[in-house]
């Protein structure tokens, strides 16, 4: 009974720092479109920073299951979720293009490294707890989104980019620290050994081929997660050049998707439950599509919110069943299978936004937007692939696994 209450602790502190760390990001939407005057620079370039800031989280990844692997899950949350707070306050307060370079890409590995430490621990609470809750923690992050996004462009209207990075920093401090003592201790792993805590597999082992199917995760992962950075670093601008929305108004076409991504994923694990991780994702893919194409060919302000807000309620529980997916694979440490998909993905929503950009200035935003739509068909029809995601429903029979 001890384990079961520490375990459903655990369960709300990850999901405060899901929250955290949506927050940080929901306040960075509406901060993107003031990079451009305030450093003088063109989509294209804005687009490069992006890439800059997607690197950064990439490459990080790169060693966050190594990390966990070495130090415990617990211990590397921590650390990450604590390294966090001054980003926004670093990239809004830089002087000059370069140290917004240097800055974006701290700020992409802080992001990146929490981001896999997060899904390592609910993962490890899954098992605790035998039951499926990697889409509600999800749904704390597009809250965090929402608030951030939403509360966030209001704060810059009234006060300013520079008050709201220093708000969004003491609050995401608060919610850190209160969260942290709760987080689940990590469960001793005796005899484990460099194939435990490597990050990545190597290719050249005989186990790559069987376990190329992570990687194919990770690539779903990928597309899922191209228009959720499009809609994130893009729909602001996108709203004010095509549309002519004000400041607030702009900001408002992130924190609706998010506040969207919210509300499904809440519901998530319960569609999940009674549908299956195929058909739930096959569905959302479709969903996702439709409300992407609307956003395109939108004429109204509140035609492309709606948009984003529909696009929202489809992409919201493909990522989470994707980690599922991974955090069960069958011949991969959890922290090892969610690095790969995680690592793969964030190319998605931090890196695929930068060619965005490029296109964006070329051929301009409907065709880019419409797309994208296509991309998330392409996921619905490999829905098939996450089968192992339904796994989280019987994990009270699952042997233990490193998380």
């Amino acid at each position: 009974m001890r384990v079961d209450v520490q375990a459903r602790r655990a369960r709300w502190a990850v999901a405060a720092m899901f929250l955290a760390n949506g927050i940080v990001m929901g306040a960075w939407a509406p901060q993107i479109p003031l990079l451009m005057p305030r450093h003088a620079v063109t989509e294209s370039v804005l687009g490069l920073l992006i890439l800059v800031l997607g690197l950064g989280a990439v490459t990080a990844m790169l060693f966050a299951g190594r990390l966990i692997g070495r130090f415990g899950g617990r211990r590397v949350l921590s650390w990450f979720s604590l390294a966090l707070i001054p980003v926004l306050p670093m990239v809004v307060f830089s002087p000059n293009l370069w140290a917004l370079a240097l800055f974006m890409a701290i700020f992409g590995a802080m992001v990146g490294c929490m981001d896999v430490a997060m899904n390592a621990q609910a993962v490890a609470i899954e098992r605790r707890l035998a039951k499926a809750i990697m889409s509600a923690s999800h749904g704390f992050w597009s809250l965090g989104g929402f608030i951030g996004g939403s509360a966030g462009a209001w704060v810059i209207a009234q006060w300013g980019s520079e008050v709201q990075s220093l708000a969004t920093a003491a609050v995401v401090a608060g919610i850190v620290l209160a969260a942290m003592p709760f987080l689940l201790p990590d469960a001793p792993r005796p005899g484990a050994g460099p194939a435990a805590t490597a990050a990545v597999p190597a290719p050249r082992t005989k186990l790559f081929p069987k376990d190329a199917h992570v990687w194919l995760l990770g690539f779903l992962a990928l597309a899922a997660m191209v228009p959720e950075g499009a809609v994130l670093d893009w729909a602001a601008i996108y709203m004010q050049k095509e549309l002519g929305a004000e400041i607030f108004v702009s900001g408002l076409g992130f924190a609706f998707f998010a506040g969207a991504m919210a509300l499904m994923r809440f519901l998530g694990d319960r569609v999940r439950n009674r549908l299956g991780a195929v058909r739930t994702l096959r569905i959302s893919g479709w969903l996702g599509a439709a409300g992407m194409m609307g956003g395109a060919v939108a004429s109204a302000e509140w035609m492309v919110i709606l948009s984003f807000f529909v696009a929202g309620l489809g992409i919201a529980n493909m990522v989470p069943i994707l980690f599922s997916a991974a955090g069960n694979h069958p011949r991969l440490p959890a922290a090892s299978a969610i690095s790969i998909v995680t690592m793969v993905g964030y190319c998605g929503i931090l890196v695929a936004p930068s060619s965005i950009g490029f296109l964006a200035e070329h051929l301009g935003f409907r065709p880019t937007y419409a797309g994208l739509s296509l991309v998330l068909v392409l996921v619905a029809l490999l829905a098939t692939r996450t089968a192992d995601a339904d796994g989280a429903r019987a994990l009270s029979r699952a042997a233990p696994r490193a998380a």
